[in-house]
């Protein structure tokens, strides 16, 4: 894990009058050919204005879709550029590659302040097998390297480790404010530190579980994953979606927990329907009394009544998947009421909330809470390995690198 002051940031770099090669993620959502989600732009927008205003030239790049190293036309960043200069209000140039003399040439194009984006890094091979020839071919276009792409950081590509072998590197405000805020979740957390974990599946979550009963005080257990917990003490969990291979998993789970003085919250109630469909019949019943032709879609009002007692008790939450099928109402009341007695306590100052994960996200806008949290990551794959506690190579590399890099 990462220590706060073991990373450079903005803080150490002067960059007046520097090329600054910025690493951001703007792999965003694109359906029908119009961006769907900007979210990720407009996250990165602050580190881009700060040294614009700073007077840097700002050189971003990234990777966009699976283009498997080839150029591929609705692949291009170019769509991305347009919608990242209506944010940010001012022109974002465009070079037709992150290499060569396209992009060399923009480079010397700009003056101070300006921005320009280079081609999709992943229209070459070199980007995903962390070619150091590609890394050094980015490097040479810029003075520094700032990585703002935390949600890229669990890659060592060329343009998130390779990079940083040849240039000093430092944290952006978005990397920096992750790491910061995953240092509090986890490394350093007021307690007692609580942790929601939903999906469907144990055998995703393995690694994640093994890792927080080492963590938290208390662990709670939602989604379908929580039938096989329950399935695994002997409760006959109906129709539910539940994985039979896991149950030995779960018992030991639950066992090193006990051994450890974590607490595991399994549901006590749940909402069950015959199908898996919107506003179809619903019954609320004891786990215990699951009928055989139903499966269980959410967790009921006793659960969540259980989990708004013990959400008082914490100091520090972290929230990765949903409690029930929220999708689809009405399986969507559980993690919303939950959602929003962790936002309430969040804003009174009593609760420290990190949450992550593409479904986590979905439901806290969803409950109208997204802005409440006190930190919410839209990393995915790199905030789930980050909670597994594996080292992400984009973290290490800039963490190596701050031990030897001066000021600049």
């Amino acid at each position: 894990m990462v220590e706060k002051k073991s990373f450079k940031t903005l803080d150490d770099l002067n960059c007046n009058g520097k090329r600054v090669l910025l690493r951001g993620d703007l792999n965003v959502p694109v359906r029908d050919g119009k961006i769907s989600d900007t979210t990720r732009l407009e996250r990165l927008a602050p580190t881009i204005r700060e040294l614009a205003n700073k007077g840097a030239k700002v050189i971003i790049v990234s990777h966009f879709a699976r283009p498997k190293g080839k150029r591929v036309p609705e692949m291009s960043l170019r769509p991305v550029g347009e919608a990242l200069a209506k944010i940010l209000g001012k022109p974002v140039a465009f070079a037709d590659d992150c290499v060569g003399p396209d992009a060399q040439q923009a480079v010397n194009a700009m003056k101070n302040g300006d921005i320009l984006l280079l081609e999709n890094t992943r229209f070459h091979p070199g980007e995903e097998k962390n070619d150091p020839t590609l890394s050094k071919e980015m490097a040479e276009l810029a003075d520094v390297y700032v990585d703002d792409a935390f949600s890229s950081a669990h890659r060592a590509h060329a343009s998130t480790e390779g990079v940083t072998h040849f240039l000093p590197s430092f944290a952006g405000r978005l990397m920096e404010a992750e790491l910061n805020a995953l240092n509090i979740a986890l490394e350093n957390p007021k307690r007692p530190v609580g942790a929601i974990v939903g999906g469907s599946k144990i055998s995703t979550k393995l690694d994640l579980l093994s890792n927080l009963i080492s963590k938290v005080d208390v662990l709670i257990i939602g989604g379908a994953m929580a039938n096989t917990f329950l399935a695994a003490q002997g409760i006959n969990v109906g129709k539910s979606l539940q994985e039979q291979e896991m149950h030995d998993t779960a018992r030991d789970i639950l066992k090193e927990a006990t051994s450890r003085g974590c607490k595991i919250i399994l549901p006590v109630d749940a909402v069950v329907a015959a199908e898996f469909k919107e506003n179809t019949a619903t019954q609320t019943v004891s786990v215990k009394n699951i009928p055989a032709d139903q499966m269980m879609l959410d967790v009921g009002p006793e659960t969540v009544a259980l989990l708004k007692k013990e959400l008082a008790q914490l100091k520090t939450l972290v929230w990765n998947g949903p409690l029930g099928a929220f999708e689809v109402a009405p399986f969507d009341k559980a993690t919303t009421a939950v959602a929003q007695e962790a936002a309430r306590l969040t804003k009174a100052g009593q609760l420290e909330s990190i949450a992550g994960g593409g479904d986590t996200v979905s439901a806290l806008k969803h409950a109208g809470v997204l802005h409440d949290i006190s930190y919410v990551s839209t990393a995915g794959g790199a905030f789930l390995e980050w909670l597994e506690g594996k080292i992400l190579p984009g973290i290490l590399a800039l963490t190596e690198v701050a031990q030897t890099a001066a000021p600049l």
